[in-house]
């Protein structure tokens, strides 16, 4: 494919003029600025575009409950994480392959329509809910691969190893079977997804890295066998997102869970921390040196009260890190990076805070830029940009959207995550391909599926 484009985000800044051109893989092979339209008479002419980012952290099945767990419990008064915890068992109680695959296939247009382009799967959902297996044991695995076939958006498959309710042990609750795994059938699933990949030629779309739940969820020496055996992909890990985890693990295990993953777990670049909320200074410097990076989740975040990330000292220390949609109350980039940005100005009371410690005179620019670094390192492929041997993933902006209408083309990033309600992508292309967005072909499927879920629905909140 060979575009041009009247500006692209490289190299942390906009250029003018650019010629971009991909390979038979769907990487970047030729890119060239300055270059006028005459120049390039045989390539596609876009706005600005702006590459793709990495939705490192998602739990898709959580989309069927966005929006539907925002009512007061009378029987939780504490409301907060652990009570909104057992609100998702329910739903998570009540889903199929074929729920599961209408959900996803809706959440990943949604995701690309937004200039999401690879979403890292953090999938825990692998048996019936009564706990007994699939004829076909990666049934629940394969229902998300298709999704992201049908919708064109790319994946990385963690299958999550879940084993013990909680740091005292014990064998997982009735609400918690489903998620019941060993290591050996964790390490099977990303073989059997890696397979698939290599054998439909879809190794830069389709990747498989395998996540831990949490120190809480597994035991401290299988840990500590992961960190040894090494992955071909990437690792991800809840660390640190509640007070109450954090108490706990130094109850059990005598440190905080950041803490203990820096002194047992031989964290490197392959790594990543989802949360790591409540997080000391001392953390903060030992995983700048570890090279290990830090998925944060900033709607989700607030939705469940979880805290905010200490993002001057990460930007300072210099901590990698990327953005997720998690619970999918947030289903934007923009969104993720204006929350993370404003939770900060109303902790601290001062504007342009990821501008001031991230080196840059425009917060934009400097979130955007860390997000899109930190994304590429925990999907485990190439997504850093537009730059050569990258893959080719482009979102255009839509330079008529009220939001972004008259604007100078130096401000448009800053208004992208600043101006609301901004605009989704107006084409979206992964691996040099044109993606569909249009979520009308897929609405009745939706609609039919949350009615079987959630009857009334449409006459009021569902009682989970």
């Amino acid at each position: 494919m060979k575009f041009w484009c009247s500006h692209a985000w490289t190299d942390g800044r906009w250029q003018a003029d650019v010629r971009l051109e991909t390979d038979a893989q769907g990487l970047w092979s030729r890119i060239e600025t300055g270059v006028a339209a005459a120049q390039a008479p045989d390539a596609q002419r876009l706005g600005p575009v702006l590459p793709g980012l990495v939705n490192a952290h998602s739990h898709a099945f959580q989309r069927a409950m966005a929006g539907l767990g925002e009512r007061l419990d009378p029987q939780a008064p504490q409301d907060d994480f652990w009570s909104w915890r057992e609100r998702m068992y329910r739903v998570a109680a009540a889903l199929s392959p074929q729920a599961l695959e209408t959900i996803a296939t809706w959440l990943y247009t949604e995701l690309l329509a937004q200039g999401y382009t690879q979403v890292c799967e953090f999938h825990y959902l692998h048996h019936a809910p009564d706990g007994q297996r699939y004829a076909d044991p990666q049934a629940m695995s394969w229902a998300l691969v298709r999704a992201a076939e049908r919708t064109g958006m790319g994946l990385t498959l963690l299958p999550t190893l879940y084993m013990r309710a909680g740091f005292e042990g014990g064998a997982l609750r009735p609400a918690q079977q489903r998620f019941v795994s060993t290591p050996d059938f964790i390490v099977d699933t990303c073989e059997r997804v890696r397979a698939h990949g290599r054998q439909h030629g879809r190794q830069l779309l389709l990747q498989a890295g395998l996540a831990l739940h949490s120190l809480r969820a597994v035991p401290p020496e299988v840990v500590r066998e992961f960190s040894l055996r090494g992955a071909p992909g990437p690792i991800h890990i809840h660390a640190a997102e509640q007070p109450l985890e954090v108490a706990q693990c130094l109850q059990h295990l005598g440190a905080r869970p950041v803490q203990w993953l820096l002194e047992h777990a031989g964290l490197g670049p392959h790594w990543q921390l989802v949360h790591a909320t409540h997080i000391d200074a001392d953390e903060l410097a030992g995983l700048a040196a570890s090279g290990a990076g830090v998925v944060l989740c900033p709607s989700t975040e607030a939705n469940l009260g979880d805290g905010l990330w200490p993002l001057p000292q990460g930007l300072a220390q210099g901590v990698r890190w990327s953005i997720g949609s998690d619970s999918q109350v947030g289903r934007s980039w923009r969104g993720e990076l204006r929350c993370l940005e404003y939770g900060q100005r109303l902790a601290l009371q001062r504007r342009n805070i990821a501008a001031r410690h991230g080196g840059q005179t425009s917060s934009a620019a400097a979130l955007f830029e860390a997000a899109l670094a930190g994304g590429s390192l925990a999907s485990g492929l190439p997504l850093g940009g537009i730059a050569l041997g990258q893959r080719a993933d482009l979102q255009e902006l839509d330079t008529d959207h009220p939001a972004l209408l008259g604007l100078p083309v130096d401000s448009l990033l800053d208004a992208c995550v600043f101006s609301e309600p901004g605009p989704q992508a107006r084409r979206v292309w992964v691996a040099g391909r044109p993606v569909a967005t249009d979520l009308m072909p897929l609405r009745a499927d939706w609609q039919q599926l949350l009615a079987q879920l959630w009857p009334g629905a449409r006459a009021a909140s569902p009682s989970f």
